[in-house]
């Protein structure tokens, strides 16, 4: 019999953030035994700094295994918040409240209207739209539209969100629901095959499983080097400011190239988002902050300094070519990936957990899954 300090799984999943809890989930409801390990509390780092923005789905002519990720996980979002509230009573904010994409300078107009031809032949709803049409919708905007910021505006209704705080909670929830071992403040300090199984120590105990899948996101990397590969996962830090208004001021998603203002139902606005190599920085600067501030009131006046009550930063995990990392490791039986999804982790969580299950319970995937291999950009120590 194993000692009480030593306990057996199916599949033992390192990092407990979006991705990690949601194959641990997908995993459950295939009725495996499913352990999550983090290094600090579940569900509190990169996943829980973002914006929860869900893009509109790539179109049915959109034939990239990425967009077919992108297309099943958002068939997938409102499906699992039913079942998330239905479970655990916890709503995660999922609703559909459109995306005003705007451009302010020349460049930003190019690259829009570039953007504008890509979602039209992806199949996608875009519809170009006049300043008045803009204050109609967003009447705030109307001091920003009439000194002339907006050079171009596109309007696309199917962008979504959902309170990725609360969704984490409900994955937290569901998981304890469904029977999951969660570990946090349980950081992996070795990892070795041993035998037909996997070892892995924490601080406080010994953990054995039949499969072992790191979701570790930014830190993957560190953790990996004890069983020679290091997959190019890099992190990206971006650092985002929360204000509160007195009533909804915003209704939709607010996009201006790479940074945003999205709207709570609740009167909570959130600007983001900066993209720095700061290494494993994970604090805000006052140069970030300071940019986020001025694009805030650039578009809305009101969201003076006094109105931010917080600010933060998270570590995204970026790689080269800009697509995540999963699959089963080379030479490394039982070992899995899913790391890399950059600012999309909780985008294609849905879709991506799907996939990793498969992949684990060797099932089909009904996804593509060469561009995620794990062998692209992989440096492997034969003789670990």
């Amino acid at each position: 019999m194993p000692s009480p300090s030593h306990q057996h799984v199916d599949v033992a999943i390192v990092g407990g953030g979006v991705i990690g809890l949601s194959i641990a989930w997908e995993l459950a409801q295939r009725n495996l035994c499913v352990s999550v390990l983090d290094q600090g509390p579940m569900g509190k780092a990169a996943s829980w700094a973002g914006a929860g923005i869900l893009p509109p789905p790539p179109g049915a002519r959109a034939d990239h295994p990425l967009d077919a990720l992108a297309r099943r996980s958002r068939e997938l979002h409102p499906m699992w918040a039913r079942r998330l509230i239905e479970l655990t009573g916890i709503d995660n904010g999922y609703h559909v409240c459109g995306g005003l994409y705007l451009a302010q300078t020349p460049g930003e107009m190019a690259s829009l209207i570039a953007n504008r031809a890509n979602w039209k032949d992806e199949g996608l709803q875009v519809q170009e739209w006049s300043k008045e049409q803009i204050i109609a919708k967003e009447p705030h905007l109307v001091s920003a539209v009439e000194a002339g910021r907006v050079k171009k505006a596109f309007w696309m209704a199917e962008e979504a969100q959902l309170r990725n705080p609360h969704h984490l909670q409900a994955l937290e929830a569901a998981c304890q629901c469904s029977n999951v071992q969660l570990r946090p403040h349980a950081p992996v300090t070795h990892l070795e095959r041993s035998g037909r199984q996997w070892s892995l120590r924490t601080d406080q105990d010994h953990l054995s499983a039949d499969k072992v899948c790191l979701a570790a996101g930014a830190w993957t990397a560190l953790l990996t080097k004890s069983v020679g590969f290091e997959p190019a996962v890099v992190p990206v830090r971006g650092q985002m400011r929360l204000y509160r208004t007195d009533s909804s001021i915003l209704s939709s998603i607010l996009n201006e190239g790479p940074r945003y203002l999205v709207p709570r139902k609740d009167g909570l606005i959130l600007a983001g988002s900066t993209e720095e190599d700061a290494g494993f920085n994970n604090f805000t600067t006052s140069e970030g902050l300071q940019s986020l501030q001025a694009f805030s009131e650039k578009w809305l006046p009101s969201l003076t300094p006094e109105r931010c009550i917080r600010s933060w930063a998270g570590l995204r995990p970026g790689t080269v070519d800009g697509f995540p990392y999963m699959g089963p490791v080379p030479e490394r039986e039982g070992l899995f990936v899913a790391a890399g999804h950059f600012r999309n982790g909780l985008y294609l969580s849905t879709g991506s957990a799907e996939l990793m299950a498969d992949l684990i319970t060797n099932q089909i995937p009904r996804i593509q899954v060469t561009p995620f291999q794990i062998q692209r950009g992989l440096h492997l120590d034969p003789e670990s």
